[in-house]
């Protein structure tokens, strides 16, 4: 690059950092998720915190020879596409932020991509379970890490991949796409900490753990924390999308970012981040590494700001638009599922439930039939409608919702007085009713839009456009959104 290209960029640079606080700034959100991945545009000033939706485009499993993969060269073209729509609807936009699902990662070899990322629900993950707790009890992990036990965390699919001993850095999928965007190779500890190798005390790499399940230290990268600059824009891509802008380190796993942006009303609220999992559980200011915590497979994950992010993972919505997907494959037609969940009729404790996070609907594939077997094999028979089949579904997520605030608030010592339901689920009405009668909470449900707000908050802070307190931002969400409040029944 010549000098006075350098020059340009810096000034770019130096204008992004002094633009007056009092307008309205704009900054790109890219939001992935398991199933579907968008752009959006956000805008934040003195009376203003929206959200603009550019592009939505799928994302999901894809089958190989050798199992079950990302498509990461069509999820990378797509965003491409969302941000430069983005640039050319909002030529204001002053930065990019980038947070995705947790534990899945690219391996890189001279600075190419070494094949497409393996999927989290390959099967092949079991053997890496098996090879990491031959050497490390998960009871040692867990004093080590503070993750519950997945059996897809990040670790045991090192231990399962031999690219490892090739590569010279592995990336999670949000890293990965801000390398193809900048050139440079980070972990953001948000996400860092889901892959069962970072400290959970120093939020540092635990590189003596790595080198004790042979894993190449070399390949974790330089770990960055919400906020940092990740930098520029490449010539090519500033080219393609239309603008030089900034990358910005956001709370890159997803649940980070919605925790980040839930209007929590106070210390004794609990949180549930509910779309294809649900994430139930506490902000903590220190993690909570107890035999009963483990026992009850109760994470500590890093949040925004270096709170601690105590959780339990329950199978969500996906069970929910698995049966929808099996339905219309059957039908050869879609489903109205706003109809559907109409039909429900309102919560009710009556009627059988299933444990919905069985190992056995762990996989893509037929779920009313896997979930029938599963009633009949605790002795119910599985409803005949399909208004019946989604409303056991729901009542099951929300059974599991209000078991797993009452383990985190025996766990944590605090007495849950709340429950504030982000995501898409918030959006279920049917949900969010059964989760206040379950857990004998008031349910305040919304915004929808969480992770990609939180996304949104942390670049504006970055920039000088939002205040510096996490509480602050907090307040911005609850003003500029309403939320729909659900009482027990």
């Amino acid at each position: 690059m010549s000098e006075r290209s350098a020059t340009k960029r810096v000034e770019r640079a130096q204008r992004v950092e002094t633009s007056t606080s009092n307008a309205t700034r704009a900054v790109a959100a890219v939001d992935l998720g398991a199933t579907s991945g968008r752009v959006v545009i956000g805008r934040i000033g003195p009376d203003a915190l929206e959200l603009e939706l550019v592009s939505r485009f799928p994302n999901g499993p894809v089958e190989r020879e050798d199992g079950l993969h990302w498509d990461f060269g069509a999820l990378h073209e797509s965003i491409l596409d969302g941000l430069a729509e983005a640039v050319r609807r909002e030529p204001a936009i002053e930065s990019i932020g980038i947070d995705s699902w947790a534990v899945d990662y690219g391996l890189l070899r001279d600075g190419e991509l070494i094949g497409e990322p393996f999927h989290y629900r390959d099967d092949r993950t079991a053997r890496g379970v098996a090879e990491v707790h031959e050497v490390i009890p998960f009871a040692e992990l867990y004093q080590r890490n503070g993750l519950q036990f997945l059996p897809f965390n990040t670790l045991y699919q090192f231990a399962a991949d031999p690219r490892t001993a090739d590569a010279d850095a592995a990336l999670l999928i949000p890293d990965l796409v801000a390398w193809v965007l900048t050139g440079r190779r980070v972990a953001e500890r948000t996400n860092a900490s889901t892959t069962g190798l970072l400290d959970v005390r120093t939020s540092e790499w635990d590189l003596e753990l790595a080198e004790r399940l042979g894993i190449p230290t070399g390949i974790l990268p330089e770990l960055v924390s919400p906020g940092e600059r990740i930098g520029m824009l490449r010539p090519e891509v500033a080219a393609r999308i239309g603008r030089d802008l900034p990358v910005i380190a956001v709370g890159s796993h997803d649940t980070a970012s919605a925790v980040a942006a839930a209007p929590l009303a106070s210390p004794d609220a609990a949180y549930i981040s509910c779309g294809t999992w649900g994430l139930v559980g506490l902000e903590l200011d220190a993690p909570v590494l107890t035999e009963a915590a483990r026992e009850a497979n109760f994470t500590n994950e890093l949040g925004v700001d270096g709170r601690i992010r105590f959780l339990h993972n329950v199978t969500g919505l996906w069970l929910l638009s698995e049966a929808v997907r099996a339905w219309e494959a059957e039908d050869g037609a879609s489903i109205n599922l706003p109809s559907l969940l109409d039909a429900t009729g309102g919560s009710t404790e009556d009627g059988p439930l299933f444990d919905a996070n069985d190992p056995a609907l762990s996989a893509p594939g037929d779920m009313p039939a896997r979930i029938a077997s599963v009633l009949a094999a605790s002795g119910h028979a599985a409803p005949a409608d399909r208004a019946g089949f989604a409303r056991v579904i729901l009542e099951s997520i929300a059974s599991a919702f209000a078991d797993a605030v009452q383990t985190a608030s025996d766990l944590s010592g605090r007495e849950i007085d709340r429950i504030h339901l982000v995501g898409g689920g918030s959006l279920n009405r049917p949900l969010c009713q059964a989760t206040a009668d379950r857990s004998g909470l008031p349910v305040f449900a919304g915004p929808v839009e969480a992770t990609a707000l939180g996304n949104v908050l942390v670049q504006a802070r970055a920039l000088g456009a939002a205040p510096v307190a996490l509480e602050e931002l907090r307040s911005l969400v609850a003003q500029s959104h309403v939320l729909e409040r659900y009482l027990p029944r």
